[in-house]
C-alpha cells in the first residue's frame, strides 16, 4: 500500500534555512502529524562538517572561504566533510521510517538506488561501493569517482538531510575539502558528458524515490508562498 509524500522544490536556499524547514516538518512527523516530504533545493557555496567530521578536512583557509563566499556549517548528519553549491540537486527526504522500514541500512541503500536508477536513465552507469557512502561511477584508470554524496540523520525514526547529486557543479570547489574524508576524485553528470536539465533530473529522482519507498508522490508548485508556509 502506498503512502503520500509531498515533493516540494525550495529553489536556491541557504543551508541553514533549508535545515530549519526540514526540522519543522520533522517535528510534525515525530508528533504523528503532517505528511512525509521530499524536498529539493540548491545551496549557495557551503562546506558542511558532519558528526564524524574533522575540521582538518576543510583545506580552505578562513581568508579563502571569505574570498570565495563559502560558508562553513557544522551539521548533525552522519559523515565527514562535504561541499554543496550551484549545479547540485540536493534532496532531503523528511519521512517517518516507522511507516516504511525501521532499518537505517535499508534506508541508505534505497537512497543509493534512487540515484543509481536515475543516472541510468540519463545514460550513466553508477553504483554503490561497500563501506563507502554515496554513489560512484567509473572514470578510467583513476578508479571510481563520486558523483553523489549521501549523509542522513535519524531522530525517533524520522529522517533529515539526504543527498547531493552533482549535475553541472563547478568541481574546482571540491579542491577546498577532502570530500567525506576520502582522497578520491569527484565528478558530475556534465563531466560524464551528459547535459541534463535539472528539472528533468528532479522529476526522475522523485519517480524512482516514490517507487522504492512505496510512496504516492504529490508534486507541489515551487512558489514563495509554499516555501514560506513550511517555516
Amino acid at each position: 500500500m502506498t503512502r503520500p509524500c509531498i515533493v516540494r522544490d525550495l529553489g536556491r536556499m541557504s543551508y541553514a534555512d533549508a535545515l530549519a524547514i526540514q526540522e519543522s516538518i520533522a517535528r510534525e512527523r515525530k508528533a504523528g502529524q503532517g505528511t512525509d516530504h521530499l524536498l529539493f533545493t540548491e545551496h549557495p557555496h557551503v562546506v558542511t562538517i558532519g558528526r564524524n567530521g574533522r575540521e582538518s578536512n576543510v583545506l580552505a583557509s578562513p581568508e579563502l572561504r571569505r574570498e570565495k563566499a563559502i560558508e562553513l556549517y557544522e551539521a548533525n548528519r552522519g559523515g565527514d566533510v562535504t561541499y554543496h553549491g550551484p549545479g547540485q540537486i540536493v534532496g532531503y527526504p523528511v519521512m517517518d521510517l516507522k511507516e516504511w522500514k525501521r532499518d537505517v541500512g535499508a534506508f541508505v541503500r534505497a537512497i543509493e538506488q534512487t540515484l543509481i536508477d536515475t543516472l541510468e536513465e540519463f545514460g550513466i552507469r553508477a553504483f554503490g561501493v561497500p563501506g563507502l557512502a554515496g554513489v560512484w561511477v567509473e572514470t578510467g584508470d583513476s578508479g571510481p569517482s563520486k558523483i553523489a554524496a549521501i549523509g542522513v540523520h535519524l531522530s525517533r525514526w524520522v529522517s533529515t538531510h539526504g543527498w547531493a547529486l552533482n549535475v553541472n557543479t563547478d568541481l574546482r570547489y571540491f579542491d577546498y575539502i577532502v570530500p567525506c574524508g576520502l582522497t578520491k576524485p569527484v565528478t558530475s553528470m556534465e563531466r560524464m558528458g551528459v547535459q541534463a536539465d535539472p528539472e528533468d533530473v528532479k522529476r526522475v529522482l522523485a519517480r524512482h524515490f516514490g517507487r522504492l519507498f512505496d510512496f504516492d508522490m504529490e508534486t507541489q508548485a515551487k512558489t514563495p508562498e509554499l516555501t514560506g508556509a513550511l517555516r
